[in-house]
């Protein structure tokens, strides 16, 4: 693993927390009434995809139990498709992928650093 590998990951928890905490028993509709909360989640999101955009590609190749293709995917279309940001898409990932994701990157980090 690169030392940058060891800093990306942090970042990629450390948003993908955000997320969940923010997710956490959110129902549709109040994720669909509050601009705020979908504005950040849809940045956090895209943070998280330009974090796993840096991971270097042979840990990726260690680690494919990480959908670093859905990641950066995800945050390519936020940030370069962003007039038709599907939030079908950006609740379920928030509030159903995003949460196993923090436990597949929780496993990866030494402890000191979840």
């Amino acid at each position: 693993m690169q030392r940058d590998d060891l800093v990306y990951l942090g970042e990629m928890y450390d948003f993908a927390v955000g997320i969940a905490r923010r997710a956490d028993g959110l129902e549709r509709a109040t994720f669909d009434a509050d601009e705020d909360l979908q504005l950040a989640i849809v940045q956090l999101l895209g943070w998280l995809g330009e974090a796993a955009r840096r991971v270097s590609a042979a840990f990726k190749e260690a680690h494919p139990d990480v959908p670093w293709g859905f990641v950066v995917g995800m945050r390519n279309i936020l940030a370069h498709d962003y007039l038709h940001v599907d939030y079908d898409i950006v609740f379920k990932t928030a509030t159903e992928k995003v949460p196993e994701l923090v436990a597949t990157l929780a496993a990866k980090l030494p402890p000191d650093q979840r």
